[in-house]
């Protein structure tokens, strides 16, 4: 019987979920309707009507009920015209809502597989996953390289949209309190916030690998060595098919013959061997000694001293 359960990708941010999610909607049957992070602040209201005021949304029995029914209408491919339309603000925008519009129509014509890709919905895993029979596959990335990327991107975060969140900090994030209220008062240096972010994110992903045995923990890295079978293993846990038209993709989303990194993030085209080394050579020994203080022993849960 065809598995048609919703599908999620999550993990930290950067940590390989556009390309994980990418190459899982190459599957052939069932179709896959790939959904771009609708828990972002900056998601279309037409793909989902929910509003997150804050980055790394917490979604839980006690605060559902702003979120329920827009999720379910997402994830039935019933498109938010009247939503969309009041967020119009250019040309742009209107070639999105036709755009969407149309998508949506295709994939619930096709009977598509709704797969989130969302690092941004990461808390909410266990919710989603309880509330909508979601399948979660969850990413995990080294530190050095989650720290690198993150520098190389300049992303800075907004630690108070964590303290805004109690049900957040009460449930996921209360051993880290006194450390991001630090981070919140005042802007600490981005290889700081990077550690504080892996922390945080793998400390949550860490609790989900004792409770939720069922779900696909990832490492980036294994991946990346291991395309092809590593995809394969992904495909047969959420009952996709795997053929070679999907082998194709992959092989060509992995290959040697990509660089192994882009500037442009919607291209999922790397060398993905060589993309997971990059942080070897992109920081100083210094940085990665750094790094390594500030993540242990965490850290020790996902990585062994010869993956540094």
């Amino acid at each position: 019987m065809t598995d048609v359960r919703p599908v999620l990708v999550t993990g930290a941010h950067r940590s390989g979920t556009g390309w994980v999610g990418s190459m899982i909607a190459a599957s052939p049957s069932p179709p896959v309707a790939y959904l771009w992070e609708p828990f972002s602040v900056l998601h279309r209201p037409g793909i989902c009507r929910a509003r997150f005021p804050y980055w790394f949304a917490y979604v839980c029995a006690e605060n559902e009920a702003a979120y329920l029914g827009p999720i379910a209408d997402m994830l039935a491919f019933r498109y938010g015209t009247v939503a969309e339309l009041r967020s119009i603000r250019s040309m742009k925008d209107a070639g999105r809502l036709v755009r969407d519009r149309r998508n949506f129509h295709r994939y619930r014509a096709r009977g598509a597989r709704p797969l989130l890709k969302d690092p941004i919905a990461l808390f909410s895993a266990e919710w989603l996953s309880d509330t909508f029979q979601m399948e979660v596959v969850c990413l995990i990335r080294h530190p050095a390289a989650f720290a690198n990327s993150i520098q190389t991107r300049r992303l800075r975060h907004p630690f108070g949209d964590f303290l805004a969140q109690p049900l957040l900090m009460r449930d996921l994030l209360s051993p880290f309190e006194g450390e991001i209220r630090r981070f919140a008062a005042e802007e600490q240096p981005l290889v700081d916030q990077a550690i504080l972010l892996w922390r945080l994110t793998h400390h949550a992903i860490a609790g989900f690998r004792r409770r939720r045995p069922d779900w696909s923990f990832v490492r980036l890295e294994d991946l990346a060595q291991h395309p092809t079978s590593g995809f394969e293993a992904i495909y047969r846990q959420l009952g996709q098919s795997f053929d070679e038209r999907a082998r194709a993709t992959i092989m060509e989303h992995s290959g040697s013959a990509n660089a192994p990194a882009s500037s442009d993030p919607a291209d999922h085209r790397r060398d993905s061997r060589a993309s997971i080394e990059l942080w070897k050579t992109e920081l100083t020994e210094a940085e990665v000694e750094r790094i390594r203080r500030g993540v242990e022993p965490l850290a020790n849960e996902f990585y062994a001293a010869a993956d540094w």
